[in-house]
């Protein structure tokens, strides 16, 4: 965490007032409004400006050479999600430097998804990388788990993991789970995913369970819209920097509503609006079908085309 009292005019109360509204670091500073700066701190538009202007020479936001992007896709690692049909309408799973969103209604298998991918983090035969860059992924990986609804469940993790081989109290020791109650704490805790990391953690998977059930309920009536989408947007920026950074899955689920105006198209779609949409590097939408069968769509990704399939939960796990 980056000591703002080293920006101008920030001295510790409007630092720990910047804290309080989700403005942690340099980079959340540097890419916020003066608006923003102005309403958490309760500067001038000038001050904020200036304090902007300090954020901003002190992060490295010049351009990039497009050959360096390239060379840093080619650290790229993929995570099965036990399902090879899931897999593949994924490109080979779940991609690292990458935000996941699988989005469905209750039971649809969302969590079970997240649980699954807590497992096979520890199976070799569920990553896919160059063999150098297996080797730091298993080196000890840990993932994160932060659980906004009460849904984490250990018995689940030992299950799947006895179904694949691996001992299951081994694999809860890797996984870090953090009950968070209201947004606030939701926000806090992946900020404090990337203190893990700098203090030596391999975490290679972070999970947010689900993304927006907090926001949603703190933040009702179309009054309150603005301000829950610029805190969800800070948030979505956050899990996007530990994707990108610390070349980790993050996988978040998220709640549906019903389209009141929905005359074509699905009848349901996932909450978050335009912020999540934009932020999401995948979507995918699941649908419960007959028995222990699940359908999952594609629908958004920056290089692969829609596509459709089936796999099925049992007390296995995910699987096709």
């Amino acid at each position: 965490m980056d000591d703002l009292t080293k920006l101008p005019g920030v001295g510790p109360s409007t630092a720990e007032k910047l804290k309080e509204a989700g403005f942690t670091d340099f980079m959340k500073i540097a890419t916020a409004s003066i608006g923003e700066l102005c309403e958490a701190t309760g500067l001038g538009e000038k001050a904020a400006a200036k304090i902007i202007e300090a954020a901003r020479e002190l992060c490295d936001l010049g351009f990039k050479d497009a050959l360096e992007i390239l060379e840093q896709r080619k650290n790229l690692w993929w995570l099965s999600t036990g399902s090879k049909n899931l897999d593949s309408i994924l490109g080979g799973g779940l991609e690292s430097q990458s935000v996941i969103e699988f989005a469905g209604p209750y039971g649809s298998g969302k969590t079970q998804i997240a649980h699954q991918a807590c497992v096979n983090l520890q199976c070799p035969e569920r990553i896919i990388a160059d063999e150098k860059l297996k080797e730091e992924i298993l080196d000890n990986p840990k993932a994160v788990y932060i659980d906004t609804e009460g849904t984490f469940r250990p018995e689940r993790i030992i299950e799947m993991a006895e179904a694949i081989g691996l001992d299951g109290k081994e694999v809860l020791k890797n996984i870090k789970v953090a009950r968070a109650y209201n947004s606030d704490m939701q926000m806090l805790y992946a900020e404090k995913v990337e203190e893990l990391i700098q203090k030596g953690e391999n975490i290679r998977l972070v999970i947010v369970d689900s993304l927006t059930s907090t926001f949603r309920t703190e933040y009702t009536g179309r009054g309150k819209l603005a301000e829950r989408q610029q805190k969800l947007g800070r948030h979505m920026a956050t899990l996007n920097k530990l994707a990108d950074l610390y070349n980790c899955v993050v996988l978040v689920t998220n709640q549906v509503a019903a389209r009141p105006d929905a005359i074509f198209g699905p009848a349901e779609q996932a909450i978050g609006g335009h912020i999540v949409g934009h932020a999401a590097t995948f979507r995918v939408f699941l649908k419960k079908t007959k028995g222990d069968k699940r359908l999952a769509r594609l629908y958004d990704s920056p290089y692969l085309p829609d596509a459709e399939t089936t796999f099925r939960i049992t007390e296995k796990g995910v699987h096709d």
